[in-house]
Formats: structure tokens, sequence, C-alpha cells
């Protein structure tokens, strides 16, 4: 049984990828500086708000979405949905991180793929072109890796949730014990929402956490920051 599809999967999932997310909070920041978020109970809060108001219903199908275009080869199908991701991630904080985190994935995976659709999308984007966004990059790179949809939907979402723990580790006083149990509280959500967006479409992507967009918005604000967003 061929296992490298997995193996890439796993790769351009690890913590230890350097797509650069761990120099973001999203909006986490913000809240631990208000005092809104002091315990692990109010980060898994948090977290489930992300999850469930924007990167699973929005990022996640658009990794699915862009996985099945890169498969059919349709650029120009990948570009519309790099437009409409780009027009909702109303907070330009938001927005310029998952655009780095995507610029960053896709010099990467144009080395380590054969294929010229990665090439002519990173073109494109240093053109600026096209945004580049990271769960745009993340679902054509796994079409050309031979990714599952519900499998690179998870992973995608497994990676986001690892990333903010971990910026919640450095932010507040709690152990690494306390990570792991946010992150396997949160695992059947990210489960379910994994398998909700492999049966959807561009049409039904959608995004709604205000809150945490404003907090987006105060982080370039702050007096002291420890990550960029």
């Amino acid at each position: 049984m061929n296992q490298e599809p997995l193996i890439s999967l796993l790769q351009f999932s690890d913590g230890l990828f350097p797509a650069g997310g761990f120099a973001h909070s999203f909006g986490l920041e913000t809240y631990v500086q208000s005092g809104n978020i002091q315990t692990a109970d109010e980060v898994e809060t948090f977290m489930r708000a992300h999850l469930e108001g924007s990167l699973g219903p929005c990022d996640a199908v658009a990794v699915v979405a862009a996985l099945a275009l890169g498969r059919s080869g349709d650029l120009d199908g990948c570009f519309e949905l790099d437009s409409i991701l780009d027009a909702m991630k109303h907070a330009a904080e938001f927005r310029d991180a998952s655009c780095q985190m995507g610029h960053q994935t896709l010099r990467i995976a144009v080395h380590l793929s054969s294929g010229s659709l990665l090439d002519n999308f990173l073109k494109r984007v240093e053109r600026r072109q096209t945004p580049g966004h990271h769960a745009v990059v993340y679902g054509l790179t796994g079409s050309q890796f031979g990714w599952l949809p519900e499998a690179a939907a998870t992973a995608y979402l497994f990676t986001a949730t690892s990333l903010l723990v971990g910026a919640a580790l450095r932010l507040l006083p709690l152990g690494q014990l306390e990570g792991q149990k946010i992150i396997r509280a949160i695992a059947p959500t990210i489960s379910r929402l994994a398998r909700q967006a492999q049966n959807k479409t561009t049409n039904d992507m959608w995004s709604f956490m205000p809150g945490i967009e404003i907090a987006g918005m105060k982080h370039a604000t702050l007096e002291a920051r420890l990550f960029r967003s």
C-alpha cells in the first residue's frame, strides 16, 4: 500500500513546516492582553469559535475545492477561489497572514512537486495577480500529492488548531499537558467539520466571527506584541 500521499500530508501539516504560522495568533493575543482569555477553558472556547465560525465552513471548504480544481488542472478556477477567499477575510491582519503562509508554503511545494500547476500559480502570486491564500495553496498542493479531501481538510484544521494552542502556551501560564487536553477536546469538532467540508463547494463557503476579527484589527494598536496578528 502506497503511503507517500500520507507522508506528504504529514509533512505539510507538521507544526515545524516553515509556513510561518507560529508567528500569528489570529486575535488571541488581543484577547489575552485585555484579560478576556486567561484559562485553558477560555482558550478552548476561542478555538471553537475560530473553527466553527471560519476555519471549518470557509478555509477547510476552500482546501477541498482547491484540491478538486487542481486535480482537473483548472487554474482559472483556482484564481476565482483565491479571490473569493480574499473577499471573505474581512480583517486585513488575517488576510495578510493567510497570504504570507500561502506564499511560504507554495515556494516550498514547487520544489517538492514535479508538476507545472504549482509553479504557474506561484508566478501569478509573485506578480500579485492572485493573493495566494494558504487554504488554496494547501489544497492545490494536495492535488499534486494525491491527498484525499477529508484527510486534507482534517489535517488543515488540526494544524490550525495546534498552532493556535501553541500560541496560547506562549501567551499564558499554561503547561504542555493543558495544551494537549485542549486539542484532544476539540478533536471531534475537527473531525465533524472536515467531514462536512468534503461534500461542499465554493458556493457553500461562509465566515462569521466578528468578535475575533475585531480583536485582530485591534492587535496593531497593542503596546507590546509577541505575534504579527
